[in-house]
């Protein structure tokens, strides 16, 4: 490549306003690509905090040891974790009360459930939305360089008697440089987006049947008690 059409010389040379959007462009592509990465660690690391509590749940481990487990390290252990604490506790506290009706400790049960679940879902979500603006504007904003570059382009034109190719190339070149890196910006983010919505979508699901399954557990316990007595 000509050193007077190299990229670099180019955005020397472009228009403010093609280089502000260009600048921004960079940016943004920056922070997505730390955002993908922090998200890939952070959804690697919750399957593996949830895989190791499902299995040492369904080994038959007693509920109160694991609670009392849970409870020690709810900020170091898993969402899955945290949503059986949240369950848990609530349960006690109502048994605590002497409350004898099942439903209402069911319930109980399950909203403290549910109201953990939404946190931790909260939390997965994350730079989720951030990214899914990135895929859909950035590729506007290099069409707006890119539109700049253009018209001034065909403006600086006007006052020459001839118009070549080479007189023209500089500036259309520049133009689309925008376009190109809103594109470099913009195609890895609507990929992470999509791959990360289906990764939360699929730990979410996992939680919610973990969530029926602990509840059917505790209604076996309630039947076992009144059994009982």
């Amino acid at each position: 490549m000509a050193p007077e059409l190299s990229i670099t010389h180019l955005m020397l040379n472009a228009t403010w306003v093609v280089q502000a959007v260009v600048a921004l462009l960079l940016t943004v592509s920056i922070l997505s690509w730390a955002a993908i990465f922090r998200k890939v660690f952070t959804l690697k690391r919750v399957r593996a905090h949830n895989d190791a509590f499902e299995r040492e749940f369904w080994s038959g481990a007693n509920l109160n040891d694991l609670y009392a487990a849970a409870a020690q390290s709810s900020r170091h252990g898993g969402p899955m974790e945290r949503i059986f604490a949240s369950g848990m506790r609530e349960y006690r506290k109502l048994c605590e009360r002497q409350i004898s009706d099942s439903t209402a400790l069911l319930d109980g049960a399950r909203r403290a459930m549910r109201a953990s679940f939404q946190r931790e879902l909260d939390v997965l979500e994350v730079n989720l939305s951030f990214l899914g603006t990135v895929g859909s504007v950035t590729p506007y904003v290099g069409l707006f360089g890119t539109v700049w570059g253009i018209m001034h382009a065909f403006t600086g034109l006007a006052s020459l008697a001839q118009v070549t190719l080479a007189s023209v190339a500089p500036g259309i070149a520049e133009a689309l440089v925008a376009t190109a890196i809103s594109l470099f910006a913009a195609i890895p983010a609507v990929v992470a987006y999509n791959r990360f919505a289906h990764d939360i979508d699929r730990v979410a699901n996992s939680m919610e049947t973990f969530m029926e399954e602990f509840s059917n557990i505790l209604h076996r316990n309630l039947g076992t008690k009144s059994a009982a007595l």
